[in-house]
């Protein structure tokens, strides 16, 4: 039985893992373009004809939606940022490498967190 521990994830599997970011990418800025346009929208969101009942309520939530919009706006941003950096990983071959434990993280958790940086087990530590 051998005792080699994988040390990174082969070319192959970087290469899964770049399409799979990619997608995402692109998924995420699509995302960021319907936020910033709704945050753009001048609060006539074509509710003209529709009752007073709720135009009345939609300027009410205007000022909480304008600031919901940046938030999000934000976070989406970052998590481009993010998405971006994992490709660079992909580039130096460092991707899936915990940070702090120096070993692999695994294949499910980078598939739903492409651009996880942390094992769980590296994650678990920084809670306690």
């Amino acid at each position: 039985m051998s005792t080699d521990v994988k040390v990174r994830y082969s070319d192959k599997e970087l290469e899964e893992f770049r399409v799979l970011i990619e997608a995402k990418i692109d998924k995420a800025k699509k995302d960021l373009d319907l936020i910033k346009s709704a945050y753009m929208n001048d609060g006539n969101n074509g509710t003209d004809d529709t009752s007073p009942t709720f135009k009345a309520f939609e300027e009410g939530s205007e000022t909480m939606s304008k600031e919901a919009n940046t938030q999000l706006a934000i976070r989406q941003e970052k998590f481009i940022r993010d998405l971006k950096n994992a490709l660079v990983r992909i580039e130096n071959k460092t991707y899936g490498i915990c940070r702090v434990t120096g070993k692999l993280i695994s294949k499910e958790r980078l598939k739903l967190v492409p651009h996880a940086t942390l094992s769980i087990e590296a994650k678990n530590m920084q809670k306690s």
